[in-house]
């Protein structure tokens, strides 16, 4: 790579990074997109995304509507002790799992002039003189603009000390995930979340007739069972009997699981250093609410248009970085407390087995939760 200065720095390459930069370099501003992976990858997501991400996927380039992905139109949500309720999606959404829609925005970027750099990591950001200067495996990279899509957790926010990393772990700040893609027999038009001593497990849907299975736990569930997945999800798991009869009797399609750890639902910055943060880097939504994703997608049309904003010289960094936040509070925020106050009813066996014989009986209550979770096509 030759060019070394950019309009727009993007540092991370998840779903929130691809799609800025895609409208980024159709804009016509020159775009550079850092990823630490190599494309494509697995990633630890539930692969649910809200229909409200739709027409937004469709207008980056993505065929959806050819691609024969599985609609979901219904939750079903089952206690530990086995009890379930189920209730139809106000708006519903499509499975799709992050191997393919990485991949697939990422060559819509290539194709709109984006420079992708895979297998760069970077390992520091510096603001001086109105520029930001990027190193990243030995290159220094310069833009006017720098967009953190880094995903939950990173290097950078250790590095700049970020509130939510400085904590001590509580309920909302140490979790790990695990990801499975499994061949099991299930309702394509079903989501389902198993709940389970301090973890729920969700289950639906992808591509080529495949399932994705993820689940979140606490990182002390996992220590009880000498940090063995496969004791905790027998010892644990198991108890929810819809639980075991997916582990039993399903053909698992990996070697092992996809894991992350450190996972935090604490609220977040997002702006920092001057840095826009977009997707999970800016905030996390619990997964019950199968949301991130359409956060994600969202964040970045919201993120382009104050930074087109800002270059074409209409509003100043600070106008820019204020109105990026506003809105991004306007959008995310009730959401994203409504997922934390969703989060407290599951994981104590007890409490979540009242929570869902509630909705069993009153399943009325189920919709405008779910609509709180949930934005509108953008």
């Amino acid at each position: 790579m030759n060019q070394t200065s950019f309009d727009i720095v993007i540092l991370g390459g998840g779903l929130a990074g691809l799609s800025l930069s895609i409208q980024a370099a159709r804009a016509g501003y020159q775009t550079v997109l850092l990823e630490k992976e190599q494309y494509p990858f697995h990633r630890v997501c539930g692969e649910y995304i809200s229909l409200e991400s739709w027409d937004f996927l469709e207008e980056l380039g993505l065929p959806l509507s050819s691609m024969q992905l599985p609609i979901i139109k219904r939750l079903q949500v089952t206690a530990p002790n086995g009890k379930l309720f189920q209730t139809k999606l106000p708006l519903g959404g499509f499975g799709i799992s992050r191997y393919k829609l990485d991949k697939e925005l990422a060559q819509l970027a290539r194709a709109a002039g984006v420079v992708l750099l895979e297998n760069h990591k970077v390992t520091n950001v510096e603001f001086r003189g109105d520029l930001f200067h990027i190193q990243a495996e030995g290159k220094i990279i310069t833009g006017k603009i720098a967009v953190g899509s880094f995903g939950k957790r990173s290097n950078l926010d250790i590095k700049w000390n970020r509130s939510f990393v400085k904590n001590k772990p509580t309920k909302l700040n140490n979790y790990i995930g695990v990801k499975y893609h499994i061949d099991t027999n299930h309702p394509e038009d079903l989501i389902a979340l198993h709940n389970f001593e301090n973890g729920y497990c969700g289950i639906s849907k992808i591509e080529d007739n495949r399932y994705c299975l993820c689940y979140l736990t606490t990182a002390a569930n996992l220590s009880k069972y000498n940090n063995s997945i496969e004791e905790m999800e027998k010892e644990v798991l198991f108890r929810n009997p819809h639980l075991k009869e997916i582990f039993v009797n399903a053909h698992f399609l990996y070697s092992g699981p996809v894991t992350i750890s450190q996972i935090s639902f604490q609220q977040k910055t997002q702006v920092e250093q001057h840095v826009l943060l977009l997707g999970d880097a800016a905030g996390m939504i619990t997964p019950l609410c199968g949301n991130g994703m359409s956060m994600a997608l969202h964040s970045s049309k919201i993120a382009f248009n104050c930074m087109h904003s800002f270059l074409e010289q209409h509003i100043s960094r600070d106008q820019m970085e204020k109105k990026y936040q506003q809105v991004w509070q306007q959008e995310f925020a009730l959401r994203l407390r409504t997922g934390r106050m969703i989060q407290r009813f599951f994981g104590k066996p007890a409490i979540t087995n009242l929570f869902v014989e509630a909705f069993r009986i009153f399943p009325s209550l189920a919709t405008p939760l779910i609509r709180l979770t949930h934005g509108k096509a953008f």
